[in-house]
């Protein structure tokens, strides 16, 4: 099948995220939900499965076509240096379902955490591309919940059930990720193929010469995602990976049919077709990056609180300040943070990834109007000047250093500065104000500008 020209939808795994210019706006009630969407700014994030054991780069490393990153130990030490024999891998990789025992998970902590630093939703990984499914479906034995699996027993196995109830409890969104390849699948890599070429994070066989074997996984794709629409509580969010899934490449699973059918259940489901460019793309996902301008449309930057999306044992977590710093450059250019924390092999999440959760969850608490329900503001970011707003006021986050001028087209009535709660003078001059509220210190002085 031959790639589309300069039309790359993954590069290292990483998404290459869709345009402004390429988005749909859906019809209402989505239309509605993705103001509600916009005005959360901060998601939980978790990438959990069986990679998470042995701190390996999340399924990728089953790609023989992605070893130069996948499996190789870099600089970092985010890579299994693995031996080269991909079928190797791919046995050994699978057969980690024998050992997946998080018997430390606690779903409700993590709930309590994240309502407690300030996330509003969740986006929880039911399942990634190497097809291990964290829930009790009814339509493969590659489950937490598999008599194969250790953890079956335990009483806390259907582990999206746990995590969507307790978040729910929380009263946090729902968000379900849901990787449209699955790897472990025979309907999509044939196991008896994979021994004899070098696989790709495409099927193993052409569609188009065995169109019954692909119909057979769209139906399987087509269950596994009204499955967790149906039963499993109300989900706002169906997050969908893997964009090499798509009609522009060939891989047609019917994105409209289905998502007709979960809209029967939750008219309100705001669906995620990553990179699809479709109306069922309900907002931009950029991956491991912030867009360098503003996007006037629904958008969520997918980041990492450590080095990659997977654990491991040696990561360097990002620090409080670092996390304040990429929600607000975020926020004054329209987006959403879909913040990635991933557990320990035990079900427990990272201390040292609390601690900056912490230090984030504690700004929040202080300055948090100055980004939940806000919108952007011209400039947006101005010498390390973060601009956000609502109707009634704007918002100037500055970094590092007390701000003397604010840009700011708009007449103003008072500004305040939420550091120290007091009321500031001000001077209008040309293009802004000048203000003198004196030396804040503090590492991020905002100040509150009052629309007239």
């Amino acid at each position: 099948m031959t790639k589309p020209k300069n039309d790359e939808v993954i590069v290292n795994g990483v998404h290459i995220h869709s345009k402004e210019e390429s988005y749909i706006m859906p019809p209402s009630p989505i239309k509605e939900k993705l103001e509600d969407f916009r005005d959360m700014k901060l998601g939980f994030m978790v990438h959990w499965g069986l990679y998470n054991q042995l701190g390996l780069t999340a399924s990728w490393g089953m790609v023989d076509n992605t070893a130069h990153w996948s499996r190789i130990e870099t600089e970092s030490g985010h890579r299994v240096d693995w031996q080269t024999d991909g079928n190797k891998i791919r046995e050994e990789y699978f057969d980690l379902i024998h050992s997946f025992n998080p018997i430390r998970f606690n779903p409700d902590e993590w709930a309590e955490l994240a309502e407690d630093t300030g996330f509003k939703y969740l986006i929880f990984t039911t399942k990634h591309h190497d097809g291990f499914c964290m829930w009790d479906t009814k339509y493969t034995d590659f489950k937490v919940t598999s008599p194969e699996c250790p953890y079956s027993k335990h009483k806390r196995s259907n582990i999206v059930k746990e995590v969507f109830d307790a978040f729910r409890k929380k009263n946090l969104a729902i968000g379900a990720y849901f990787s449209k390849p699955d790897w472990h699948s025979e309907d999509f890599w044939e196991s008896d193929v994979c021994k004899k070429i070098q696989t790709t994070p495409k099927p193993t066989y052409d569609v188009n010469e065995k169109p019954e074997k692909w119909q057979a996984f769209t139906e399987f794709t087509h269950n596994q995602m009204e499955e967790l629409v149906r039963d499993y509580g109300k989900i706002d969010i169906l997050w969908l990976d893997g964009g090499q899934v798509c009609v522009k490449w060939g891989l047609d699973i019917k994105m409209d049919e289905i998502v007709e059918k979960l809209r029967k259940i939750n008219p309100e489901l705001i669906v995620v077709d990553r990179t699809a460019r479709t109306i069922n793309e309900n907002y931009i996902t950029p991956e491991m990056k912030i867009p360098e301008q503003v996007m006037n449309v629904p958008w969520e930057s997918c980041l990492t609180i450590g080095v990659d999306f997977n654990y491991t044992f040696d990561d360097d977590y990002k620090s409080p300040s670092e996390l304040i710093s990429i929600l607000m450059e975020i926020v004054c250019k329209g987006g959403n943070l879909a913040l990635n924390v991933s557990p320990q092999p035990d079900g427990r999440i990272p201390k040292n990834s609390i601690k900056s959760l912490r230090g984030l969850g504690d700004w929040l608490k202080k300055y948090g109007e100055a980004v939940y329900k806000t919108r952007p503001c011209a400039p947006y970011k101005e010498n390390d000047v973060f601009y956000t707003q609502t109707k009634e006021c704007i918002y100037a986050t500055a970094h590092n250093h007390t701000p003397d001028f604010i840009s700011c087209s708009e007449k103003i009535s008072k500004v305040e500065c939420l550091n120290t709660g007091s009321e500031v003078s001000f001077n209008r001059v040309d293009k802004g104000i000048e203000i003198s509220g004196g030396e804040i210190d503090e590492e991020f002085v905002l100040f509150k500008l009052y629309k007239s």
